[in-house]
């Protein structure tokens, strides 16, 4: 049963090492509706924080050209935000560790002048001119204006278990932790963006929560999730269900596991996982991940020794953006991670040799990308 709620999971997790090379975001996506044209328009709002022990007043910039030179690795907190389809924007706002507040128990919170997020509720705003954006790559993002104030409901967790328990997690064994304590979410609020004004409704909102952590990136990266689902076997909306994949190449003390996915589908109440850290289901995966001309493709078969789940998902390249982050290492090795939230697919899900349904899904979350670590191709 992944359904489990674990908001001590969602705590800051930068302590010990991590305090000096280590990263912990929480991830929010959601739908929002065009106040005058009623138009669907999916974001995403972001906190990241890094290497809080080598904190300063400002934040430090691993991109900067100085700073590679001198392996003077990055430290601070990246507000990022922005939204999908036309004009997909993201933008990023940074402050130094001595300007911001970290709840380190839970339920956890994250404040700094401007900006806000907890369990239940997030503001803030951003504002990056073009000269700006031009003038600092080292922000790493776009130019534009975006504001939000809204408050969050998590109904449906993916609580992946042993890999992210509380030992696991002490020993810093993974390079990349994650945990999903909304992957059902509702969000409410308003959001402006370049000057139009958004209005987020609990009912359709098709929102989404999680977090991140860890040492350094996962190659491949894989992520896709929604929780706005329609039967093709009866034509009923399922409302009480979600699903959730994750993963690429998770590494363990220091090991590859090759192309290992965490997957769940909360199915009207029932649980269907697929996770190979719970080694006696006998979880198996195949998956393939592709660039065409006009579209990102992702093909994942997965099965345990009683259930089987086909996912089939594409996203139209021109409503994606190439997300940006460095490592705590400072360095910038995904350069093409594409990230989108228009997603659209079909999951088959089987008991045995039987179909159980096979569902439409639409406002799919979605990330693949590969990055070649010069040291180790």
């Amino acid at each position: 049963m992944f359904n489990k709620s674990d908001i001590k999971r969602n705590e800051c997790q930068l302590f010990g090492g991590q305090a000096k090379k280590g990263y912990d975001w929480w991830w929010h996506s959601f739908t929002a509706y065009n106040k005058k044209t009623g138009e669907a328009k999916p974001f995403f709002i972001e906190f990241f924080v890094c290497n809080p022990a080598l904190g300063k007043e400002e934040p430090i910039f691993g991109q900067l050209k100085e700073n590679k030179e001198k392996g003077i690795r990055p430290s601070y907190l990246m507000v990022k935000a922005g939204c999908w389809g036309t004009n997909a924007t993201q933008l990023h706002r940074f402050y130094g560790w001595k300007k911001i507040e970290v709840g380190y128990k839970a339920p956890y919170f994250v404040k700094s002048e401007g900006c806000y997020i907890d369990e239940k509720s997030t503001h803030g705003s951003i504002k990056i001119s073009e000269k700006e954006a031009k003038e600092h790559p080292e922000w790493m993002c776009d130019s534009g204006e975006i504001t939000w104030d809204l408050r969050i409901e998590k109904k449906i967790a993916f609580n992946v278990g042993y890999g992210a328990g509380s030992l696991f997690r002490h020993m810093q064994a993974f390079e990349m932790f994650w945990h999903v304590e909304g992957m059902k979410s509702f969000f409410e609020g308003t959001i402006t963006f370049n000057g139009e004004e958004y209005e987020v409704r609990k009912e359709d909102s098709y929102g989404y929560a999680d977090k991140n952590w860890g040492k350094d990136f996962t190659s491949p990266w894989v992520w896709l999730s929604s929780n706005n689902l329609t039967s093709l076997v009866s034509g009923k909306k399922l409302d009480n269900s979600a699903f959730d994949i994750g993963g690429g190449c998770p590494k363990a003390f220091g090991i590859a596991l090759k192309r290992k996915l965490l997957s769940a589908f909360y199915y009207e109440g029932k649980c269907y996982e697929f996770n190979f850290s719970k080694f006696w289901t006998g979880t198996r995966t195949k998956f393939d991940c592709r660039e065409s001309e006009d579209e990102i493709i992702w093909h994942v078969e997965q099965r345990t020794w009683r259930k089987k789940m086909v996912t089939d998902i594409t996203c139209k390249k021109k409503d994606m953006l190439l997300v940006n982050y460095e490592a705590p290492n400072g360095k910038k090795l995904h350069n093409r991670l594409w990230n989108g939230g228009n997603g659209v697919g079909v999951i088959k899900l089987y008991r045995g040799k039987r179909l159980i349904d096979e569902i439409e899904a639409k406002n799919i979350g979605c990330e693949y990308g590969e990055y070649c670590d010069p040291i180790n191709k």
